[in-house]
């Protein structure tokens, strides 16, 4: 192997006709849709937050579409039990025993629809499914398919009918992202092709479960030299030593940070980690995790992007 390369060009194939294949319905998207793929590979879960209308359901279709894998969709509701998304155990009176009937968290694929407008309780029952990959019911233990893979869609929680999702289900989400309004040009192109429903169902399938596991575990053995892991562990140090913020980045989220950054090497063609991954990956990694100082007003995620702007700028990069 060729050093700095990837062992088979056939790696960075698949990993070009995934995107590829995302972007053929998610238009000027490219840095959200790498964002989106990178999460898969280091085996996390993903968030997306946005106002109404602008692709977060779309490109979470079009991942689960472009892999060849068990999708299942649940629309979060307000009067939502955690029964409706791990299922049930019903009394079968002809056997008389009770038989469980898996809810739709049992796929490759979740997405989690507007996961902020069904209460705690029910966001609680993903805890498990996305820490340990399985599910506990009245004592039992079911393991889900693997690869799993959350992608959960919000609204900014200022709108009407919104529960704010607690820390603990923030922290097990490896990626948020924000999609945005499309470019003047990207718009024009979806208002010409105006991507239908059958269109996103119609992505095409380039990798299967075995494909994803073997680049997940390629991912897992993308080098991190020392320099690049000093280098993520400073940031870490200053989003806990930063005086405006209350709550700094846990070691779950530096490993998460470590892992994000493997994946988007991984994605590049690289067997080994730089510190622009780690910098890219900072905020997408972090500004879910870090919490305001509360006391100093102007809270939520939009001040903790700032905090993380002027830490990457103290942080300095290794050469």
């Amino acid at each position: 192997m060729a050093a700095g390369q990837l062992a088979t060009p056939s790696t960075v194939d698949k990993l070009v006709a995934l995107e590829s294949s995302i972007a053929a319905v998610i238009r000027g998207k490219s840095e959200q849709i790498r964002l989106a793929v990178a999460c898969l590979l280091a085996k996390g879960h993903l968030l997306i937050e946005d106002v109404p209308g602008v692709g977060k359901t779309t490109l979470a279709r079009a991942l689960a579409g472009s892999v060849n894998c068990q999708f299942q969709r649940i629309q979060f509701t307000s009067d939502m039990l955690p029964s409706d998304v791990l299922g049930v155990s019903v009394y079968s009176t002809r056997r008389e025993e009770f038989d469980f009937k898996p809810g739709p968290i049992f796929a490759n694929f979740l997405l989690a629809d507007e996961i902020n407008r069904t209460t705690p309780k029910t966001q609680s029952a993903l805890l498990e499914a996305m820490n340990e990959g399985q599910v506990s019911i009245e004592g039992r233990c079911f393991p889900l398919p693997q690869p799993f893979m959350v992608i959960a869609t919000q609204n900014p929680v200022e709108y009407h009918g919104t529960f704010p999702l607690p820390e603990a289900q923030l922290d097990r989400f490896l990626l948020r992202i924000q999609m945005g309004y499309p470019d003047l040009e990207s718009e024009r192109n979806i208002l010409r092709t105006n991507a239908t429903r059958e269109q996103i169902l119609e992505v095409a399938s380039t990798l299967n479960a075995d494909d994803i596991r073997e680049l997940q575990q390629m991912a897992q053995d993308v080098r991190v030299e020392d320099s690049v892991l000093d280098y993520l562990m400073n940031i870490v140090r200053l989003t806990r030593e930063h005086p405006h913020l209350s709550l700094g980045a846990s070691p779950r989220g530096a490993i998460a940070l470590y892992r994000a950054a493997q994946a988007l090497a991984l994605l590049e063609g690289l067997d080994y980690c730089t510190p622009h991954h780690v910098k890219t990956l900072a905020k997408p990694v972090f500004s879910h995790r870090v919490t305001p100082d509360r006391r100093l007003g102007d809270a939520g995620i939009e001040r903790a992007d700032q905090v993380l702007d002027e830490v990457l700028q103290s942080a300095p990069v290794p050469l």
